[in-house]
């Protein structure tokens, strides 16, 4: 039992690793990867000793938004498989002793699935309301012609309005993502029920629990005020409005308590963008509200995307104190003695790949900053989530990869409004985009969906035996392959099995010990503390950029008898770099070195 007075779950002590269908293997050459595919590789997920599963959205989908845009939760897209396929893919998960979380969107469906269709049929369907539809305006132009206005000037995540007319009974309806996904009316508690049964649908199955897409969005403000005017243009952002919304906590209590509570063991995790408040954030992990296990808060993965006119694609520059201070910010405020908790990640299908965000871009350095950045994960407190590649090192999308292969829909949508407004604002027809370029190949969604490279030689690396897979294969697929790494005892792929290795050995002390900061001031060097409830601690020390020959040496006031029990270097190398005399040690730190202390 914790300080807290909470005894760990399972999740506690787990490692996620995420799986996006498309690209992990293609069992069919179709092209697109699928469950069977995933079932395969049962055995190689295994090996990696993770816990659980998340399989991101596989439901029946228009896949205008990549399976975020449902038609049906109860069936899977054909192009993945089938219901059956799923249930095969527990019981095969399960001879592991690892669960499978599924993704739950319900933020909103597709326009394609039933309820909408009924819901946009008629002003008196049954389930109009199961859906936000308001009246617009209409405005006169000088010439006698009118333009309709929607109901209010919130922008849209994807860009431009956050409504979309409907001719058939001339009402706008809320969509805060593509006109192709309908915001669902949680204040309709028919709504709510039918989404508690199609989660129950999945829990009878025998999922381990699910990941809750945008879940801070579904309560939204009443009336639906204007935004105020913070930028150029009719629509403006609005997330301040629509997330962490009036009785956002009572819908995610009335999914835990009316549906959750009827099974064992329920894992969650809520994606909670916008919310960078403790305290807000806090409220929704507390374990006696009874709302979620864990969230995902973006600050770290969000370090180079804060601010700018520019959004996502603008620069924003990433100093190691940024990063140091962010992370000893969420650690320190979602400590498990205090009674939250926290996820630990730096990657998702929603964001480009951490080697290249976080390193200096340079082959030389690949796989030493691959490393060094799981030392760091596996040695902060909360749930580790691995998304699949990530543990070989996978990189982005190589320049030889033209932007037109590019087919996330965030990606064009904003590469499409800078390009506009560029346009507009220069008069010139082509206007320079380069900088917007080089921030696509540093930030946009579609390198985190890379098809995964298992080897080296194989059509299409061994994901697909298609002729064209639905996503380019990577170019660097020699330098970055399972196959390899696989045999290599000093590669990526096994520094990941060992960390999680020992970080399950050291639990009570890397899981779940309170996060104490040794030097997070402006230099590259970050170290901290792990302590455990029973004094046992650890020390991490890393280098966080590409400077060589750095030295650090402990306080003086951290008399503790030091013992190396991991390195980033093979042990010839990390024992000519670690000098411990006494009860102090000095360290030579070579570019994104990193080590652990046992204290």
């Amino acid at each position: 039992m914790s300080p807290n007075g909470q005894s760990p779950q399972w999740w506690h002590r787990a490692s996620v690793y995420q799986i996006y269908p498309a690209s992990f293997k293609d069992s069919n050459a179709d092209g697109i990867g699928d469950i069977q595919g995933i079932i395969q590789k049962v055995p190689y997920i295994a090996s990696l000793g993770v816990d659980a599963v998340w399989l991101s959205p596989c439901y029946e989908s228009p896949l205008v938004d990549m399976g975020y845009d449902i038609s049906d939760y109860r069936k899977i897209d054909p192009k993945y498989g089938s219901v059956e396929d799923i249930e095969t893919l527990i019981k095969e998960l399960g001879k592991h002793n690892i669960k499978l979380l599924m993704d739950l969107v319900v933020n909103h469906t597709s326009d394609q699935h039933a309820w909408f269709k009924e819901s946009r049929s008629s002003k008196d369907n049954p389930k109009r309301n199961w859906y936000v539809w308001r009246k617009g305006t209409k405005e006169t132009n000088p010439d006698g012609t009118f333009e309709l206005r929607p109901p209010n000037n919130w922008e849209s995540l994807f860009k431009g309005s956050a409504w979309t007319y409907d001719e058939l009974t001339d009402e706008w309806y809320l969509r805060i993502f593509a006109s192709e996904q309908p915001d669902l009316n949680w204040e309709n508690p028919d709504t709510r029920k039918a989404v508690h049964d199609d989660m129950r649908f999945w829990l009878d199955k025998g999922i381990g629990g699910f990941r809750m897409d945008v879940i801070n969005m579904i309560s939204k403000p009443e009336g639906l005020p204007n935004v105020q005017v913070t930028k150029p243009g009719p629509y403006q952002p609005a997330h301040d409005l629509y997330c962490n919304g009036p009785r956002i906590h009572e819908f995610i209590n009335e999914i835990n308590t009316q549906v959750l509570a009827a099974y064992k063991d329920i894992m969650t995790v809520g994606e909670v963008p916008f919310t960078r408040d403790p305290e807000v954030v806090r409220k929704y992990v507390e374990p006696a509200r009874k709302e979620l296990s864990m969230l995902f808060q973006f600050d770290i993965v969000d370090l180079d995307t804060v601010g700018g006119p520019g959004g996502k694609f603008h620069h924003v520059p990433v100093t190691p104190h940024m990063l140091k201070k962010t992370v000893t910010k969420w650690q320190t405020a979602l400590s498990y003695s205090k009674g939250a908790w926290a996820t630990v990640f730096l990657e998702s299908h929603d964001t480009a790949r951490s080697v290249t965000r976080f390193g200096d871009g340079t082959s030389k350095n690949r796989f030493k900053v691959a490393k060094m950045l799981s030392l760091m994960l596996n040695s902060l407190m909360g749930t580790v989530f691995i998304m699949q590649g990530q543990e070989i090192g996978i990189a982005n999308y190589t320049a030889d990869i033209d932007l037109e292969q590019y087919t996330d829909i965030e990606t064009k949508g904003l590469w499409n409004e800078i390009y506009a407004e560029r346009k507009w604002k220069s008069g010139h027809a082509d206007p320079d985009m380069s900088d917007v370029m080089q921030q696509v190949r540093l930030k946009a969604r579609d390198h985190g969906r890379i098809p995964m490279p298992w080897r080296h030689g194989a059509k299409n690396a061994g994901f697909s035996d298609a002729d064209k897979p639905w996503a380019p294969i990577n170019t660097d697929v020699a330098e970055c392959n399972f196959s390899d790494q696989d045999k290599d005892t000093a590669s990526v792929l096994n520094f990941w099995r060992n960390m999680l290795q020992l970080r399950k050995e050291w639990s009570d002390t890397l899981v779940l010990g309170d996060f104490v900061p040794v030097d997070i001031d402006e230099g590259p060097v970050f170290a901290y503390k792990r302590v455990g409830a029973s004094g046992n601690g650890v020390l991490a020390v890393m280098n966080l950029s590409n400077e060589e020959a750095l030295t650090w040496q402990s306080p003086a006031d951290m008399k503790c008898d030091f013992k190396l029990i991991k390195s980033t270097s093979s042990v010839e190398n990390a024992e000519k770099m670690v000098n411990v005399s006494g009860q102090a040690v000095k360290l030579t730190l070579h570019a994104y070195d990193g080590f652990l202390f046992g204290l």
